[in-house]
């Protein structure tokens, strides 16, 4: 039997928007704020954007600065985005080594003295096999509860122009949301058998939801948790045996990433094995299947309870 989750109604994100000023016919304009008027917050990455945008609602403009469907660990700015860095009253940044491309800009931002909170400092870090900081905390929601719970804190502080009780509103929301989506996951990965909870992605991403569900992480075609590693033959060797001896069926490849070695991999391995793809490290655009973090995980855990079920 195949395990199915419930598409039960994410939590509804509020899109920063904010109505300008109508001109009257006296020379008057109404009372509404144009967007300049709202504080700035630069969230690096689109996952933890939409979170944020989640909070705020249209009480601030979020800039997200990661576009849909790319690498964080390498994609880049604008010069016009790297200018408006230093004109937040708050910078969200992942942090754990992530924004590889963003570093120097970070910095930047650092010595300017815009406030800064990275959601790496609010989890409980893991280590990956080879010792390296784990950044791909989001994958277990129970870890995002806190990053929720963090940054909140962090835009009552640092911005106190906003509504808190909206703010704390919307946060406690989104943490029910979050309670929601770790229940469902745990109940769609628990018919899968123990002996079957093996897996093997393209790099190391799935760490976080391991720990969480009882899953064992076989290997990665890239061994390492940036994409911007790349594996030796020896490598792909080793990793060809493990699938082999612990018999799994299914390899799980970044939707955002060209999966020719993983298919490789597939190929050369001695048994079936299908070539799955799941949205690891960034969201969709609006038409894609995962726009938001909460549809993302949903859509995850299906191809993930479907791919290793019986």
């Amino acid at each position: 039997m195949r395990a199915t989750i419930p598409r039960t109604t994410a939590l509804l994100r509020t899109t920063a928007v904010l109505t300008a000023g109508l001109v009257l016919g006296s020379g008057l304009t109404s009372c509404a704020a144009s967007a300049d008027d709202r504080p700035l917050v630069v969230v690096t990455t689109n996952i933890l954007g939409d979170v944020v945008g989640g909070l705020v609602g249209d009480q601030a403009e979020v800039l997200t600065l990661m576009p849909p469907d790319a690498d964080p660990h390498s994609f880049e700015i604008s010069a016009r985005q790297a200018a408006r860095i230093t004109g937040a009253q708050l910078l969200v940044s992942n942090g754990l080594g992530l924004e590889e491309g963003l570093t120097q800009h970070l910095e930047t931002a650092a010595d300017e003295g815009v406030p800064i909170v990275e959601a790496g400092s609010l989890v409980d870090v893991l280590k990956t096999e080879s010792g390296a900081t784990d950044p791909h905390f989001w994958t277990d929601p129970t870890q995002m509860t806190s990053v929720v719970a963090g940054v909140t804190e962090a835009l009552l502080e640092e911005i106190p122009a906003l509504d808190a009780a909206e703010l704390q509103a919307n946060a406690a929301a989104y943490t029910t949301e979050l309670e929601t989506l770790d229940t469902e996951m745990a109940e769609a990965f628990a018919a899968i058998p123990a002996e079957q909870r093996k897996l093997v992605t393209n790099h190391h991403v799935f760490g976080y939801l391991a720990a969480r569900y009882d899953f064992q992480v076989i290997g990665a075609v890239i061994p390492s948790g940036t994409t911007l590693a790349a594996p030796s033959a020896s490598d792909l060797d080793e990793l060809s045996t493990a699938i082999e001896e612990a018999g799994v069926r299914t390899i799980f490849a970044d939707s955002s990433q060209p999966d020719r070695l993983v298919q490789v991999l597939a190929d050369e391995s001695d048994v079936d094995v299908d070539v799955v793809p799941l949205f690891t490290e960034s969201l969709t655009a609006e038409s894609g299947d995962a726009p938001t973090y909460l549809t993302m995980m949903r859509a995850n855990t299906e191809r993930i309870a479907t791919g290793l079920s019986p």
